[in-house]
C-alpha cells in the first residue's frame, strides 16, 4: 500500500465517525503506520525468513551470492550496524544480523560475565531478539520521519518536484529489518525445553535457528576443550522440536541450522541405541574408542558392544564419557552434516579449529556427494589468529612450491617484524578474499564474525580512556570521536535525534496541535551539528 493509499483509507475512515474524529489527521495516521510496518516479532519472522530462502536459492544459482552478518550483543549496536550498512552501501541486501550465545553469556547475563556454557537465563536470547527489533525497527521510524519533514518543508517552499520525488523515495522505502540467525545452543535441555525457547525465539522475530550437538548440560564453546556430542537421534529430536515451533507458529519457511562440533568433541556421554547393523546408531558407535574383550574378563559395570561377532568395551573415562577413536573428527563431522540434512536441517555449521579453506572444502565435497546443495554458515571466529594462521598457511604453500623461506620464522610469524613483507601481503591478501573464495570453493552460503562487537567496544574505550584519561583530556573525545562522527557521516553525533526526540516532537505535534511543547526547538544544542 502506498503513502497516499493509506492517506485515503483513513480520510475514509475518519469521515465514516460523523465528525468525532476530525481532530485526527488521515496523514498522521498514515505516517505514524509507515513507521511501524512490522506488528508482531511473528511478522518479522515471516518477513525475513522468505529473504533467506530467496538468499539461499540466489547462492544455489551462483555462490557469489553469499551472505554476511556481524554478531551484535545490544539493539543499539545492530541498529548502528544496519544504518552504517545502508549509508556506505545503499542496501541491507545479503546482509543479516547474528545473535552469538557467547555474547549473551558474557554481557547479557543477570549473574554477571559467564563462560559459554548455556548458564545464562534462557529468556534472555529471546529478549535481545526482541530488543535487536525494536532498535531496527526504531531505525525506520526515524529514517522515514526526517523523510516526512522534508516533505512537509518541500510543501512550505511550494517544491512540487521535491515533495514528489520524497513520495516515490517513501513508498520505496527498504526497511533496516534484516534476517537474525539466533543461537539456541544446544537447546537448553531436553527436546520438550527446546520447543519452548524455540518458540519464544520465533515469537520474538527469529526466522533462523542454530542449534549444535553437545550435550546441553556439558555445553562448551566451539573453540573450548571438553566438549561432548550426543547421538544423532536425541540431536534431531530437538531439530524436530525447533520445526515444530516453527510450523505451530505460521513461520513455514523457517530456517534450521545444525552445528556439529564433532571436529573438536573428542567425548559422548551416552552409547547410541542401534536397531540394526548400519543405521545411525550404530554409525555413532563405530566410532568408539574401544577394546576387544573376552566374556569371561567382562568387569561388573562394563558396557558392551557387539560388532561383526566380537564383544568390544568402550574406554571410559572417571568422568562417566565414553571417548571417541582419534583422527576420527572428520569423518564424524560428515556423518553429522548428512544426518541433519536428511531429517529437516536447511544449513549446516561446522566448528573448525582454523580458518583453512581446504580444510572445510574437504569434508563438503564428500556431503555433497549425497546432498549436492548442502551449504553452511561458517563461523569467521575471533578465536582464530587470523593473521598467524594465514601467514603459516602462506609459509607452507611456499615450501611446497619452492620458494625460498629463509628470511621467515615460522612459529613467529605474528611478530610486527613481518608486516609489510611479501609473505605478509600475501597473507593478508588471502584473509580479505577469504569470505568470497570459501564461499566459491566451500559451500559457505553464510559468513559471520561471532563477537566482532565485544572486541570493538573494548578497542574503542581503550582508545578512549587512554586519551581522555590523559594529556589530550577532552581533546581525545573531540579528535578521537566526535569530529569523526561529523565528517564520516555518523547518525549518532545527533544522539538526541537518534535516542528518539524528533520522533516525540512529531507525536506531539499530532496530538496537542499548535500547543505541543517541542524539545527540537531553537535552542536545541543539536542544532550545532545541523551542517
Amino acid at each position: 500500500m502506498t503513502y497516499q493509499d493509506h492517506i485515503t483509507q483513513t480520510d475514509q475512515l475518519i469521515r465514516s465517525y460523523s465528525g468525532t474524529w476530525d481532530g485526527i489527521s488521515a496523514e498522521s495516521v498514515a505516517r505514524m503506520r509507515l513507521q511501524n510496518r512490522f506488528q508482531t516479532g511473528l511478522d518479522i519472522a515471516r518477513y525475513t525468513a522468505a529473504i533467506m530462502r530467496r538468499d539461499m536459492a540466489a547462492y544455489d544459482a551462483d555462490p557469489a551470492n553469499y551472505t554476511q552478518s556481524l554478531g551484535c550483543w545490544h539493539g543499539f549496536i545492530g541498529q548502528q550496524k544496519m544504518i552504517s550498512i545502508k549509508k556506505h552501501f545503499g542496501s541491507t541486501e545479503r546482509r543479516y544480523l547474528y545473535l552469538s550465545g557467547w555474547m549473551i553469556a558474557a554481557l547479557r547475563s543477570e549473574f554477571g560475565p559467564l563462560p559459554d556454557q548455556s548458564m545464562h537465563e534462557k529468556t534472555s536470547v529471546p529478549a535481545l531478539i526482541e530488543e535487536l527489533y525494536t532498535f531496527l525497527r526504531q531505525a525506520d521510524a526515524r529514517e522515514l520521519g526526517m523523510m516526512f519533514r522534508e516533505i512537509d518543508a518541500a510543501r512550505a517552499a511550494g517544491n512540487q518536484i521535491e515533495e514528489q520525488r520524497l513520495l516515490h523515495a517513501i513508498d520505496d522505502h527498504q526497511t533496516h529489518i534484516v534476517p537474525i540467525i539466533a543461537d539456541i545452543d544446544a537447546g537448553f535441555g531436553n527436546a520438550e525445553a527446546t520447543y519452548l525457547l524455540a518458540k519464544k525465539m520465533i515469537e520474538a522475530g527469529a526466522c533462523a535457528l542454530q542449534i549444535e550437538n553437545q550435550v546441553s548440560d556439558e555445553k562448551q564453546c566451539g573453540h573450548q576443550d571438553g566438549k561432548v556430542t550426543v547421538p544423532h537421534e536425541d540431536f534431531l529430536a530437538k531439530v524436530r522440536a525447533c520445526r515444530y515451533a516453527f510450523l505451530e507458529l505460521g513461520v513455514e519457511d523457517g530456517i534450521i541450522v545444525t552445528r556439529t562440533d564433532s571436529l573438536g568433541a573428542g567425548l559422548t556421554k551416552q552409547i547410541a541405541v542401534s536397531n540394526q547393523a548400519g543405521d545411525l546408531g550404530d554409525q555413532y558407535n563405530s566410532f568408539l574408542d574401544c577394546e576387544e574383550i573376552d566374556p569371561a574378563t567382562a568387569r561388573n559395570g562394563d558396557v558392551i558392544l557387539n560388532r561383526d561377532g566380537k564383544l568390544l568395551r568402550p574406554k571410559r573415562l572417571p568422568s562417566n564419557l565414553f571417548q571417541f577413536r582419534a583422527g576420527t573428527g572428520e569423518d564424524r563431522c560428515v556423518l553429522d552434516c548428512i544426518a541433519s540434512l536428511e531429517n529437516g536441517a536447511d544449513l549446516l555449521w561446522i566448528e573448525t579449529e582454523k580458518p583453512h579453506i581446504e580444510q572445510i572444502a574437504g569434508m563438503v565435497d564428500r556431503i555433497r556427494e549425497v546432498i549436492p546443495n548442502a551449504k553452511l554458515v561458517y563461523n569467521n571466529s575471533p578465536s582464530f589468529n587470523w593473521t598467524l594462521n594465514f601467514r603459516q598457511q602462506v609459509f607452507d604453500a611456499w615450501s611446497a612450491e619452492g620458494k625460498d623461506v629463509s628470511a621467515y620464522d615460522r612459529a613467529k610469524l605474528m611478530s610486527v617484524d613481518y608486516d609489510g613483507t611479501e609473505l605478509a601481503d600475501d597473507a593478508d591478501e588471502r584473509i580479505r578474499t577469504f569470505q568470497k573464495d570459501s564461499a566459491a570453493r566451500a559451500g559457505i552460503f553464510h559468513h559471520l564474525i561471532t563477537l566482532p562487537t565485544y572486541h570493538t567496544a573494548a578497542l574503542s574505550t581503550d582508545n578512549l580512556a587512554k586519551e581522555y584519561f590523559g594529556d589530550a583530556g577532552m581533546l581525545g573525545y573531540v579528535k578521537g570521536v566526535q569530529r569523526k562522527e561529523i565528517r564520516e557521516g555518523i547518525a549518532c553525533v545527533k544522539h538526541q535525534n537518534m535516542s528518539g526526540s524528533d520522533i516525540g516532537d512529531d507525536h506531539k505535534e499530532y496530538f496537542a496541535g499548535e500547543a505541543a511543547l517541542k524539545a527540537g526547538g531553537a535552542h536545541n544544542t543539536m542544532n550545532q551539528f545541523a551542517a
